[in-house]
């Protein structure tokens, strides 16, 4: 009971934005230990604060589709990430990954709302360089990364115009229903769900900004065995987003959604055509995930599969 009573004391007392934000400063691989081509940027923030970033060039010789903003989640940094976008030079898609003040080799500490200037100097980095000019932009936000980019695209109309479409990949809906979840799946702190829950501050939430996001196409990836992010806040989150939007549900962990070569698929011919895309229940069927009576089945017996969700 003492521990509990010490928890509850030391949320209370640090219940900021800073909850919402775990960095790792080590940072354990750089694209080139990936084989990957990359440029290594400092950003400078409005308030002084600079951030490293990498930028991912298209693969030589693949015509270049577009640019991707790359916003990662609120675990370790962006080395810890790159399995999120590692891929889409090869599509043709150009890489700008930012690792937020306080992460990685970033200075700084994160926290709401100062986090918000560092995607701003991402887009301002964005809006000058000339390998980015004339090509359609793509935000691509992980977990709190879209939320983050959710909450600044609804609060930045001219950048938002910049955006062909806005894809989101284990984004929470609110982030005290998410620390409710969180706290309900241990005996220890399931009675204090609610009043713990308080403290983490729930007015950035992405649910609260996504509906002045008219005009911005989204494609919406939850993952039905996602522990953090539990599937009724990614449909809520679904449900509130303006047309065009499009739901694409999937198997697995939180945000490794790219680990799968279908979802990368997915994503790739949805920012073909993000407008009028209707591929995916051709394209993605849904294995169960894991299936522990594999071993009982005979090859003749009918798999189970999920359609996907679509918005058309």
């Amino acid at each position: 009971m003492k521990l509990i009573v010490t928890l509850i004391t030391i949320l209370f007392l640090a219940g900021c934005s800073e909850l919402l934000f775990y960095p790792e400063r080590d940072v354990p691989l750089t694209p080139e230990k990936a084989h990957l081509p990359y440029r290594d940027l400092t950003l400078t923030t409005a308030d002084g604060t600079k951030l490293n970033a990498w930028f991912l060039p298209a693969k030589a010789g693949v015509p270049v589709k577009g640019t991707v903003l790359h916003l990662h989640g609120n675990g370790g940094n962006m080395a810890w990430h790159l399995s999120g976008s590692y891929w889409l030079p090869e599509q043709g898609y150009q890489v700008l990954l930012l690792d937020y003040r306080g992460y990685g080799h970033s200075e700084g500490d994160p926290s709401l709302p100062a986090v918000y200037q560092d995607i701003d100097a991402a887009f301002d980095w964005l809006n000058k360089a000339p390998e980015v000019q004339g090509k359609p932009l793509v935000v691509l936000g992980q977990s709190i990364g879209g939320a983050l980019g959710v909450h600044y695209l609804s609060e930045h109309p001219q950048q938002r115009s910049r955006v062909k479409a806005l894809v989101l990949d284990g984004v929470p809906a609110s982030y005290r229903e998410v620390a409710r979840y969180t706290l309900s799946t241990s005996w220890l702190t399931w009675p204090f769900k609610r009043p713990l829950s308080w403290v983490i501050p729930d007015s950035d939430s992405a649910i609260n900004g996504i509906t002045q996001l008219k005009g911005t196409p989204m494609l919406l990836f939850q993952s039905l065995d996602d522990s953090q992010v539990p599937l009724h806040n990614g449909i809520s989150l679904y449900q509130s987003a303006p047309l065009p939007r499009v739901l694409q549900l999937t198997r697995g962990p939180h945000v490794q959604t790219f680990e799968d070569p279908t979802w990368r698929e997915v994503m790739v011919r949805y920012l073909d055509d993000p407008q009028h895309f209707n591929g995916l229940r051709r394209l993605a069927e849904i294995p169960n995930y894991p299936d522990p009576d594999a071993s009982k089945k005979t090859s003749s017996a009918p798999s189970e599969t999920q359609p996907a969700e679509s918005s058309k």
